[in-house]
């Protein structure tokens, strides 16, 4: 099982690197370990989009400050991007694209070596078009030079005491449109404005997918029992005071990848998230 060790010595290879930084727990143990072996020559970058959820942010500054490591923002606008709006299957392709255009260029002006992505070894085997993106762009993947699977980025972050040890994924909002669906500010907004009003009841891990007029919210297997019964009027509210004609509650549990099953590709994750 690949531990601290490894993983410092992947990361300190570089000598100097700008993190691709979400805030998830993926991004947040690379920052870390970037933070402790490289020291000041190491810097998290968050990208601001309209694809970013309200309080991502504020997490990820948090995240940083509890680590040690420099964080800054840029403003990305994958949405200026003719492919990233047609949302196809090879929507994070364009996505990653914009992302690492932008921290390549920060990368440059500012004298580091690499840029660093969260992938992970077990997303080697998703359907991850953003990866493609990423060796365009000659990204660095530590926890894939390392060997770490999910479990061991769970395990090593909280065995350092990372506060997004526990952190569940939170792709971009993009990935709550079903392919095909043109991405589009409003959109996102909805979507985002919904989940929101949703988290607010006390719902932690959620999707709401964006099916036109309708809002369709998937939850946890733990947080189902209470939407169904006694939470379900106030679900169906919030999904409609966000903008939604029609709303409904999956019956079946949440799992990630909804909209990436059915494409003929191995799924663990429904869409780009700034982890990789």
């Amino acid at each position: 099982m690949p531990g601290l060790a490894e993983l410092q010595e992947a990361v300190g290879r570089s000598g100097s690197a700008i993190v691709a930084f979400s805030g998830g727990v993926d991004s947040s143990l690379v920052a870390a370990v970037a933070a402790r072996v490289l020291g000041d020559r190491a810097l998290a970058v968050t990208a601001l989009s309209p694809a970013l959820a309200t309080g991502e942010l504020d997490g990820a500054r948090s995240v940083a400050r509890a680590i040690g490591i420099a964080h800054e923002t840029i403003r990305t606008d994958e949405l200026a991007r003719e492919g990233y709006r047609r949302n196809g299957p090879d929507r994070c392709y364009h996505c990653k694209t914009e992302l690492y255009s932008q921290l390549g260029q920060l990368a440059s002006a500012r004298g580091f070596a690499a840029l660093f992505s969260g992938a992970n070894a077990d997303d080697l085997g998703d359907w991850r078009p953003g990866l493609q993106a990423a060796a365009e762009h000659e990204v660095r993947h530590p926890l894939v030079d390392a060997g770490f699977g999910k479990a061991d980025v769970r395990a090593l972050a909280h065995e350092l005491a990372l506060p997004s040890a526990d952190k569940p994924a939170m792709p971009c909002l993009a990935s709550r449109l079903p392919f095909g669906t043109e991405v589009a500010p409003e959109a996102l907004a909805q979507v985002d404005r919904a989940e929101q009003a949703v988290k607010a009841l006390g719902f932690r891990e959620l999707r709401v997918r964006h099916l036109g007029a309708t809002g369709r919210v998937e939850l946890g297997a733990d947080d189902l029992p209470r939407a169904m019964g006694t939470g379900r009027e106030d679900v169906v509210r919030a999904v409609l005071d966000a903008g939604y004609a029609g709303a409904e509650i999956d019956l079946v549990p949440f799992r990630s990848g909804t909209l990436t099953r059915g494409l003929g590709v191995p799924s663990k994750s429904d869409g780009h998230h700034p982890d990789g």
